[in-house]
Formats: C-alpha cells, structure tokens, sequence
C-alpha cells in the first residue's frame, strides 16, 4: 500500500469521524432547540390557561358573596379550579426545569414550625382515606432560609405519593431534623405502602414515568416525583429513595439552610416565613367535601310511592363528579353510588338496579371489566350501562359497545347531556312495557322486537317461546317458568320487571289473556270456555275476572264486540 492510498485513508477516516461528530452535535443541537421551544409552548400554554382560570376563581367568589346558599356548589367548583392550577403549576415548573430558568428565592423564618404547618395541612386527605399520619420535628424550632413556595411542592408531591400507595389503615410518617452543624435540615417521609421493586426504582424520578398507576390503584401525571428531584437539586440539596417491596417506601431529602449558601440573588430579606400561612397550593379542598351518602329511603317504600321511580348506581372514583350526578341525577331518580366496579358489584347485589352510569378508567375494577361481568351474568345482564370516559379514539368506543355497553359518553361532557342518554334508555323501556300491556300481541311483539336491545329481545323471545310451548297446561306456574328459563325466580323476577314492568305471575296471567283476544279475534264463534281452557285457565270465572281485570270488559262483552 503506497503513501498516497494511506493519505487517502486516513483523509476519508477523519471526514467520517468529524462528519459523525458534526452529525451527532447538530442532532443535539436540534434535540436541545426542540427541548426549549416546547419548554416554551408549555410556558406559554399555561399561562395563557391560568389568566381564564383567575377570572374563573373570582367569578366564583363573587357567585358566592351574591348567592351564599350554593355553598356546596361554589366549594365543587373551587375545588377543580385548585386543582387544575395546581396541574398546571406543576407543568410550568417542570418546563422552566428543563429550561433552566427555575429561580430559587429563599426567606428567613421558623423552618421546622413552617414545614410542620405545611404536612399538616393535608391531614384531612390522610384522614379521608383512614391512614395514620404523624408529623415529628427535632427541634421543635429552628431558624434558616428556604423557598417557601419550592418546599411547599416538595413536601405535596411526596405526600401525595406517599398516599396514592399507601393502603387504607396505613401509615405516613414526616420527620424533620438538623446535622450536627445545623446548617442542613433532613426530611424524611415514610410509608408502609406497597413498596418499589430494584427495576422500577431506577427510572423512578424519570419525567412521565407512569409509576404503575393502574396497578396501585391510583392515578397520576409522571412529573411530580422528577419536579420534586429538580427542586431539591434547585436548593443544592440532595434526594434519595429507600424502598422494599411489600414493606414501604422512604423518602430522605437534605437541603441548606444557612444564608450563606445561596447567592445574594437568591435571597429575599424583604419578607419573613409566615409558619401559619403555609401556601394555599398544598391543600386539598376535596377534604372539606363530604362524600355523597345513599338516601335513607328504602327501595320497595320508594317504588310504592311511584312504580315509574327508576333506580341508578352511578360507579365513578372522582369524589366531586360523583357527588354533582348524584344531585343531577337524585331529583327524578333513585341514586345509588359506588367509586370502583367491585364496589358496585356489591351494590347491585344488595339493590334492584335499573341503570347503571359508570366511568371508565376506575382503580380496583374499571367500567369495562364491570360491564363484561354483568353481561356475562344472566343476573344482571338485562341491566342498561353508560360508560363515561375520558378516551376519545373511535377504537375505544367499539371496544366498550363489543362489551355490551348500551351508551358511551366521552369526558368532558354536559350533566344535562348524561341525562338525556338516560331518559332515552327510560324511554325506551317504558315503550316496551307499554307495548305488552297493549292488546294485539303478533304486532306489539314484532315492535319490541324492533325497539329493544339485542339481549332484551333475546330474552323477551325465549320467555314468549316457554309460554306458547305450555300455553294450555294450568299448572305452569312461575317455578317452571324460571326453570324453563335457566334462571332462579328471583332472576327471572328482576329481568322480567325491568323489561316489561311485570312480576313473573302477572306476566304469564298478561299473555295468556292477550292470546285469548287474538283467538277470539281469529275465530269469533268460539266460546269463552273454549278460550279459557286453550289459554291455560282452570276455571272460565276465574279467567273472566282476570280478563275483565286487565282488558277493562268481561269476555263476554269483548267477544260479542268482535262479532258485531
């Protein structure tokens, strides 16, 4: 190989180490210009959504001073409104984060007194969910500088964590102490919750790692935990994470206090830590909220004061929404309420149900897995569901229809809105029942048959088909029935009511009296007797009294019509 072909191998080497090198830089270049225009677009977006969200706030305040007995509604409403400011707080910060604009800004005060007033102020949150909560700080006071506003976000984040996987009955610790210098003070926030697996503690304060929500039963945004890392980097602290499976999980942070670690433009000496006025952005206004209790009225009474009184379970794990459709929704109807699937499977088990509104995206069971196990149980299979859901792709909705779903609404959605899919479906059902206390039978069955849902219209055939096959024998009772049925005679009864409004007795004693009329109408010369015994009546009296009961004439009457 001569010098030149080395010259020109080299030459061609190092073009393709700086080509890749020029690659490499502009690709980064390109990821980091791409990373801060969105850091801006975010920036932008939230801020563009706050100043609504202000006027929103402030529109609601003066609702309240104007109209103070809507308090209820007033709290539901500030209550969302906190939350989504608290959502979008957390966006800006962590879009400022990678930015690297996020300014610390530190004031003098009670360090300890102002970190325990803040923990305390989500106590009702632990409360509400029944877990022990303890706040223990050595010493009890301590002066330095902090961020009031960064550590507020630290300290929600961690015991928001520390909620979503703590089980009920659980317990959360906060413990806060100093070094030996006391120039540092060490947080630390404690469970007894499910725990972090070695693999997942890895990506743990990744941005958008979801965390397993689903699995745990809860939900969240994949920022906080990241956020909470940057803001402690922010303070020139540090963070770490201890964590068994099954046993818990603690949270060990470390950030300054001395004046002397920050720089002068980080330093506020204008304005005092104010340890009763922890910021308003840690507390959680659903805890002031009750949760919506069942009505003390019981079933049967209510259904004797109106038979049209329909009953609705409405499944959604949001506490706020749950209780505005039950105000909706309680002023025409029977509302029961439960905040998972499994929660509402118990409670279709102890209640006559009508209609079921259920979300979707639910922890413990969701709205999909409830919807297939009561379609597959010949129970409760006749029972109508709307599912609620925030997903809006096209494949979504098919998939919930497939399940057996009757209606699909996409979040966010009007209340009035769910209202009339349900009168619809009301509407519906009292069509059917109108058609089978009607008299031509052919015709009205050939009607429901048209208006009814597939596994309405399935069961109505198969009950007509038993009635026909034992139509003459007086002895089918409502015992053989369900057996012919494949169903107890408590299931029967259930289906029975909620399609055609009939106990199982009464709906024998209505077909057999309408195939009467269409035999007296297809053959007029026959006689009352004649009728009485083919439609299965032991007794022509006894099948008068039950005709003149559910057509309003005696037979008699009936059939000399027809032959006039």
């Amino acid at each position: 190989m001569n010098l030149t072909t080395i010259i020109i191998l080299i030459s061609v080497l190092l073009i393709g180490i700086f080509t890749f090198i020029g690659r490499s830089l502009y690709r980064r270049s390109v990821r980091i210009r791409n990373q801060l225009q969105m850091s801006y677009v975010f920036t932008n977006i939230t801020h563009e959504l706050l100043t609504p969200l202000t006027i929103i706030a402030a529109s609601v305040e003066r609702l309240r001073k104007k109209a103070p007995d809507n308090r209820h509604d007033y709290d539901l409403m500030e209550l969302n409104i906190a939350r989504v400011v608290r959502l979008l707080q957390q966006i800006l910060e962590t879009s400022k984060s990678q930015a690297g604009e996020l300014k610390l800004l530190v004031s003098h005060g009670d360090v300890m007194s102002y970190i325990r007033e803040t923990a305390l102020c989500i106590e009702p949150l632990m409360a509400k969910k029944g877990l022990e909560f303890t706040v223990r700080c050595k010493p009890e006071s301590m002066m330095g500088w902090i961020d009031t506003d960064k550590l507020d976000k630290i300290i929600f984040n961690l015991l928001s964590n520390a909620v979503k996987y703590t089980g009920k009955e659980g317990k959360v610790i906060v413990e806060v102490a100093t070094n030996s210098r006391y120039d540092k003070i060490i947080i630390r926030v404690s469970d007894n919750g499910t725990g972090i697996s070695h693999e997942k503690m890895k990506k743990l304060f990744t941005r958008f790692y979801d965390g397993e929500y689903r699995k745990n039963s809860t939900f969240g945004t994949g920022i906080g935990l990241a956020l909470t890392r940057d803001l402690v980097y922010l303070h020139r602290g540090t963070i770490q994470c201890e964590s068994f499976e099954g046993q818990g999980t603690t949270f060990i942070i470390e950030i300054p206090i001395k004046k002397n670690a920050f720089s002068s433009s980080q330093i506020d000496e204008s304005h005092q830590i104010n340890p009763e006025q922890p910021h308003s952005n840690i507390i959680d206004l659903a805890t002031i909220v009750d949760p919506p209790k069942e009505d003390d009225t019981d079933d049967s009474e209510q259904n004797e004061a109106d038979e049209n009184f329909y009953t609705i379970l409405v499944v959604e794990d949001n506490i706020e929404l749950l209780m505005l459709m039950k105000q909706l929704l309680q002023q025409h109807y029977h509302v029961l309420t439960a905040s998972n699937g499994l929660e509402a499977l118990q409670v279709i088990q102890a209640h006559d149900t009508d209609l079921i509104v259920s979300d979707v995206m639910m922890p413990e069971m969701d709205g999909n897995e409830l919807t297939t196990q009561l379609k597959q149980n010949p129970d409760y299979s006749h029972i109508p569901i709307i599912l609620l859901t925030a997903k809006t792709q096209e494949e979504d909705r098919k998939e919930s229809l497939q399940l057996g779903a009757d209606d699909y609404i996409t979040k966010p959605f009007r209340l009035g809105d769910l209202q009339v899919r349900i009168n619809n479906i009301i509407a519906n059902r009292r069509r059917i029942r109108r058609l089978f206390l009607q008299q031509s039978t052919e015709e009205n069955i050939e009607q429901i048959k048209a208006t009814a849902p597939s596994a309405d219209n399935e069961f109505i055939e198969r009950a007509i088909r038993c009635l026909d096959d034992h139509l003459s024998d007086s002895d089918y009772d409502r015992d053989a029935f369900a057996r012919d049925m494949g169903a107890s005679a408590s299931t029967l009864y259930n289906k029975l009511r909620a399609v055609t409004g009939m106990n199982v007795s009464g709906f024998i004693r209505n077909y057999r009296i309408k195939t009467a009329c269409r035999l007296a109408q297809q053959d007029p010369s026959l006689r009352v007797s004649d009728i009485a015994y083919r439609v299965g009546f032991k007794d022509p009296k006894y099948f008068a009294t039950s005709f003149k009961k559910e057509m309003g004439v005696q037979p008699s009457e009936f059939f000399e019509q027809l032959r006039s």
